[in-house]
């Protein structure tokens, strides 16, 4: 997607739509864009549609990994499970 201008830039900045703050639940048949860790996080599991890995869309190779806090992850996440940590995930789309 193009940035047309500089309030479609701080609108994406900002969060433009809904997000969910999770730790340790697990999210499943989601939409998220951006996944970004608040604190330093431990993925359980992460799955991406975007994501290209041994794995397929599957991204194993992250599970168990710890992320620093302020770590974004720019991908398709349609599932995501935290052994610890706090992360913020965007939605692309008003839900």
């Amino acid at each position: 997607m193009a940035i047309d201008n500089v309030q479609q830039l701080l609108t994406e900045q900002l969060g433009k739509n809904r997000c969910d703050v999770i730790n340790t639940t697990a999210m499943t048949g989601k939409d998220y864009y951006c996944v970004h860790f608040v604190t330093e996080s431990v993925i359980s599991s992460i799955t991406a549609t975007n994501a290209t890995s041994a794995a397929g869309s599957d991204l194993s190779n992250l599970d168990g990994e710890t992320l620093a806090a302020g770590t974004t992850l720019f991908l398709n996440v349609t599932a995501i499970t935290l052994t610890s940590g706090i992360a913020i995930c965007y939605y692309d789309q008003v839900i």
